[in-house]
């Protein structure tokens, strides 16, 4: 009478919510204390900070704010449009630090993922990049 237990017909569906909640619950502890490290600092030191990076105070709490991966992105689109991401970095890192700073703020983020996984980035993120504008400059004077 011993019988095999029966899957609950939703249980990939249940995981894959619990995954996303897990996930969502590490990013927000992870911003958090993020923005507690840059708390822990005095008015002048993030200020000091902020001005090596060539940006106000309040986009250096913004950017911590979004955490360390939240340009993680930008490297596969680089990729996915045939520009060498380090090679970029290396050649002219200002223009790399600017992509990243922009590319941490998008709130398009699930597009450009959809994009690049559907290999339609080329033509799509021009729509709606914030960096559309010197990644074309890029791609032309890669020509």
């Amino acid at each position: 009478m011993d019988r095999a237990p029966v899957p609950h017909p939703n249980y990939d569906s249940l995981q894959s919510s619990l995954e996303a909640i897990a996930q969502w619950i590490r990013r927000y502890r992870h911003a958090r204390a993020t923005r507690n490290d840059l708390m822990n600092c005095s008015t002048t030191d993030v200020a000091n900070m902020a001005r090596e990076l060539k940006i106000t105070p309040d986009e250096l709490a913004t950017l911590a704010r979004k955490g360390p991966n939240s340009a993680d992105l930008l490297q596969k689109l680089l990729f996915a449009l045939g520009v060498d991401p380090n090679g970029l970095e290396h050649d002219d890192p200002l223009v790399m630090r600017d992509l990243q700073r922009l590319c941490t703020t998008c709130g398009d983020k699930r597009q450009c993922e959809l994009d690049i996984a559907n290999e339609a980035i080329d033509y799509k993120f021009r729509d709606y990049c914030p960096n559309a504008f010197t990644i074309d400059a890029i791609l032309k004077a890669k020509q």
